[in-house]
């Protein structure tokens, strides 16, 4: 189980994405989950992912300015995830 920094949900960690930042401060999305640094999850939900970008969520709770192409590819993820579902 692993909790959701925006909602602060205990979830499976399949139902969650892992954003990393690595100790040269670089910021990915984690598919895989098993990447080194600093990890923070998020439901894999498009309101949460735009919740975080508003609040700056994951900015503050990596201690690193996280770039939009983090949030549009977060969007793009949980975009192909609903298709796959359907």
């Amino acid at each position: 189980m692993r909790k959701c920094v925006v909602t602060g949900e205990m979830k499976p960690k399949k139902e969650l994405i892992r954003i990393v930042r690595s100790k040269e401060g670089e910021v990915s999305v984690d598919v895989t989950g098993k990447k080194s640094g600093r990890g923070a999850y998020l439901t894999l939900d498009k309101d949460t992912v735009l919740l975080a970008k508003k609040k700056n969520v994951l900015s503050s709770h990596l201690q690193v300015s996280i770039d939009d192409s983090i949030y549009e590819e977060l969007l793009q993820l949980i975009e192909k995830e609903n298709r796959l579902s359907q």
